[in-house]
């Protein structure tokens, strides 16, 4: 009886119709009863001298501190094409425009500031700038270890009056929160944020600067009453 060849056909490695072995790959390639071809060496495998994979494992490197440094600060980026934006060109310009296009349009009347660091600076550009204006809308403004300085700023007498009763500066210091702080600036007083670290003055000092906005009294009723409805 003649037996069917196609009962010896397994699903892997069963004999073929013809009755011949199979042939099976090898794991690296090709087939059984074939010689393996010998692998070729990568040029820049470990017949590359040693001293060009020291150069090409510094310029990797130098490739990778480039890279996070442009991330972790652009400032420091040489290649950024600084492009100046209209009237925006400088913190003390951004202040100004701000004011100009949205707080002194807004119908907000009790106005309250926060300025950290320069941005004390810029808001005593803006006093220099639009005195009767912000005197006229702005409450109280909180300072965080500013950087203004209104002797070099030329900043009026009247400016300096009213800082003195609208303005606080919270600065870094090692002394408990709202201890008073010495200054020489004839400005506003200085109290200690409760922290030496600069960054983290506005955090630590947040509860204190509510409490002194809450204290100030509101443009809403100090504005003088009009004639009476009829």
């Amino acid at each position: 009886m003649q037996v069917n060849a196609d009962i010896y056909a397994h699903r892997a490695g069963g004999l073929r119709r013809d009755g011949a072995e199979p042939q099976r790959e090898l794991p690296g390639g090709g087939e059984a009863g074939q010689a393996r071809r010998p692998a070729q060496p990568s040029p820049e495998g470990p017949d590359e001298p040693a001293e060009k994979r020291e150069r090409k494992e510094e310029k990797e490197t130098k490739k990778k501190r480039d890279f996070y440094e442009k991330y972790r600060n652009p400032q420091k980026e040489k290649e950024t094409e600084l492009i100046p934006i209209r009237e925006n060109s400088s913190p003390e310009e951004h202040a100004v425009y701000v004011w100009d296009h949205f707080v002194s349009k807004s119908a907000a009347k009790d106005v309250f500031f926060v300025a950290h660091s320069y941005g004390g600076l810029s808001f005593v550009e803006l006093m220099i700038q639009r005195e009767a204006e912000v005197k006229n809308r702005v409450c109280a403004v909180a300072m965080t270890d500013s950087v203004h300085n209104v002797w070099h700023q030329e900043a009026g007498r009247s400016i300096l009056d009213w800082m003195q009763e609208h303005c606080c500066n919270w600065v870094s210091s090692t002394q408990p929160l709202d201890t008073p702080v010495e200054t020489m600036l004839p400005d506003c007083p200085r109290v200690s944020a409760g922290t030496e670290r600069h960054e983290l003055t506005s955090w630590r000092s947040f509860h204190s600067i509510f409490k002194f906005f809450d204290a100030r009294p509101s443009k809403l009723r100090t504005l003088t009453p009009g004639p009476p409805l009829r």
